[in-house]
């Protein structure tokens, strides 16, 4: 389980920074460059970071089938 809280932990940070990327690149007039940066970076992590926090995050019926395979991936 140590595993999975790291997980947790880092999808959750990817998910604030690329937030405040997107934040930041849409509130003020950063150059065309940060923006492009923006758009090839931090839109697709702050999207796999949320895939990745719904996919930590075990169903009731799954809780004991993730104790002995942590983490397979569907």
């Amino acid at each position: 389980m140590r595993s999975m809280n790291r997980l947790r932990t880092g999808s959750l940070t990817a998910l604030i920074l690329s937030a405040a990327g997107i934040i930041y690149a849409l509130i003020f007039n950063p150059p065309s460059w940060v923006v492009y940066g923006v758009a090839i970076f931090l839109i697709p992590v702050f999207i796999l970071s949320i895939g990745i926090l719904s996919m930590a995050r075990p169903e009731e019926d799954e809780a004991e089938d993730r104790v002995d395979e942590p983490f397979i991936g569907y």
